[in-house]
Formats: structure tokens, sequence, C-alpha cells
């Protein structure tokens, strides 16, 4: 038995790195199987919910030839926020960040992202925005979280081209991409099931946002539900990193996204470019409507949408895309 080191899509500017992960208490439990179908990818991911997190356990990350310490939180967190030096290096790079157990180092390597300069940023929120997850019925959400493994799982149509395009615009060099983040209310747990999602749908390559890990099957029933104060300070903090871009932020209706969106709006009234919003039943919600046309005052560009097509559309109207 030995530690498990996981790291997430870390992300910088021209003045501050940051990374993150977690360590796990030494453990013969199996990762994900991403491959296994019905009861075994139910006790899949039951596992990941019964994972036991180290706390104040030593972290070490290799910089520019040189070696940083840290240590995790008391949930098993870690997060190294460092200054850099400005830089000609752009797009995805690689980081390296380390444990020793035992008088045996184990190593991990992950990649952050320096955005290209440009003039875009794309916020997307998961659930119920990309990927079919049934948020407003908690049974059905559950039975698909466990009996569903991540190839059976549903994206919404046209979803893909609508991102691709975002992903691309106004760049002329096909190389360099906008920066995507998808933050969610989702817990760090579904980390790899989420990325291996996006890396089937051909979705960008994203740096992923997610709730405090949770340990225990009784957190593991209220998975994604909650307070959503997380996300608001998610994204907030994603907007006051890269002041110059101007955003577009992606969700859904059935839970708090026009709220959080016109919060954030009226915060950065010079940032946020446009707002999409999927609706998930069958009607438009009054309060939903009533929200958006309230940031449409704000000179932020709006779509409430069915399809992914009418927001392709919308986008096209607006002069995001071509």
């Amino acid at each position: 038995m030995k530690p498990i080191l996981k790291l997430y899509r870390g992300y910088a500017n021209e003045q501050e790195l940051i990374v993150m992960g977690h360590v796990f208490k030494p453990t013969t439990m199996k990762d994900y199987d991403f491959l296994s179908t019905n009861f075994k990818n139910a006790g899949s991911v039951i596992n990941m919910y019964r994972i036991k997190t180290d706390g104040n356990a030593d972290v070490y990350l290799k910089y520019n030839d040189t070696e940083i310490h840290t240590k995790t939180l008391h949930d098993g967190y870690f997060k190294f926020c460092i200054p850099i030096k400005s830089s000609s290096d752009y797009g995805w790079m690689d980081y390296e960040v380390s444990i020793i157990y035992q008088k045996q180092r184990i190593t991990s390597r992950a990649s952050y992202i320096k955005p290209y300069k440009g003039d875009l940023g794309i916020i997307s929120d998961i659930d119920d925005t990309f990927l079919v997850s049934y948020t407003l019925n908690p049974l059905k959400k559950l039975y698909h979280l466990l009996f569903r493994n991540v190839n059976s799982r549903k994206i919404f149509e046209d979803v893909t081209a609508h991102y691709q395009a975002l992903s691309e615009a106004g760049r002329t060099n096909n190389k360099e991409k906008n920066a995507f983040f998808y933050v969610s209310s989702s817990e760090w747990n579904l980390y790899r099931f989420l990325v291996k999602f996006t890396e089937i749908h051909n979705l960008p390559k994203a740096v992923l946002l997610l709730k405090d890990i949770k340990t225990s099957l009784t957190n593991f029933l209220w998975s994604g539900r909650g307070e959503h104060n997380h996300k608001f300070e998610k994204i907030k903090h994603i907007l006051e990193f890269y002041p110059d871009l101007q955003y577009v932020l992606m969700g859904d209706d059935s839970q708090h996204d026009p709220y959080l969106y016109e919060s954030i709006s009226k915060i950065f009234p010079l940032t946020v470019k446009a707002i999409y919003i999927r609706q998930t039943g069958k009607k438009k919600k009054k309060k939903v409507l009533d929200t958006l046309t309230n940031i449409a005052s704000l000179n932020v560009s709006i779509c409430y949408f069915k399809s992914s097509a009418e927001a392709i559309a919308h986008s096209k109207e607006i002069g995001l895309i071509k």
C-alpha cells in the first residue's frame, strides 16, 4: 500500500502560477474504472467517495529547477500559488509534484495553462449545461451516476461544435485557443470522470474548478447539491486573475446559474460579454427570464436556449463566432 497523489490542471498569468491536487492515505482501493458497467460502475463510483485524504502531508513542487515545499490542508487538498517571472511561454505546459513515503519519492505530472494573449475567456458549468445529468430529478441523477459509465453518459447535441467554435473565436493561429474553464458544484471526487467525458466528446481542454472533496457515503448522496457560493467565488477569482479578458458564461436553469451570473455581471460591468442559459424543463422559467432581462440591461448579450443550435446561431448573430 502507498499513498495516492492526484494532480489537477493548473493555470498561470504573467505574475502567478496556481497548481493543486490531493494526497490520499495509503490504500489498496483501485482507481475509477471507466469501462466497468452496471454494478461494477456503481462500486467504482462509491469507492471514489470512500477514499481517505491525508491532512498535513508534505508536498513538493518542482519549478524552474527549484523545489518548493508545502503541506496539505486538513482535507488532503494542496494548492501552490507562487509568483513567477513573465515569459514568452504560452499554452499548456507540464508541472511536477512529489510526495515522500517511507523514504521513497512518489511523483506525478499534470499540466497548467498560461493562455495565449487574446480577448476571450469561456466559463462553463458542467451538469445539465453540457453533460446530461437530470439535476431536477435526484433519483434519476443518482441512477445515471451509479449505473452509467463514462462512455454511456450523454452530451447535449451540438455542444461540441459550439464550444470548439468559442475556443477558436478571434484566433488566426490554429494552435492558439481561448482559455476555457469548467466550474461545477460536483466534487473533486469526480475529476477524472469529468476529464475523461470531455475528452471522449472532444470538448476544449480546460481547467476544472470543483467543490471540496467528500469522503463519506452519506455525503455522496448529496453530490453536486447544497450551497453554490463555491461557484460564485471560483468564477469571481478567474475574472480577477485574468482581468484583461472578456467572458462568455455558460450555464443552465436547473439550479442557480442565472442568479450567480447576474451577481458576477454586476460586479464586473465591463467584463462579461455574453451569458448562455440552457432550458432544462419543458418551459422557460419566469424568474430566469426576469433575471436575464435585468442582466441584458447591463449591456450583456443573453441567450436562453433549449438546443445548442439556438446558442450557435446567437453566437454568430452577435459576432462571437463565424
